[in-house]
């Protein structure tokens, strides 16, 4: 898979991950899903690098 779709997947998760957190009093579940939320937008970014060196080479 793609790390900009799995960067997206895993912020989505990350946001449910949060919002269970709140819902239930759990401050633990809660910072873990906003810890989540910053590897799946670490990993979208990657895969956004990777895509625009993909297309540097292509144009070269």
């Amino acid at each position: 898979m793609d790390d900009k779709i799995e960067g997206k997947w895993e912020q989505g998760k990350g946001k449910v991950k949060e919002e269970a957190g709140k819902l239930g009093g759990d401050k633990s579940t809660e910072i873990g899903g906003k810890v989540d939320q910053a590897k799946g937008k670490l990993k979208e970014g990657l895969g956004e690098v990777k895509e625009e060196l993909r297309e540097e080479r292509a144009d070269r």
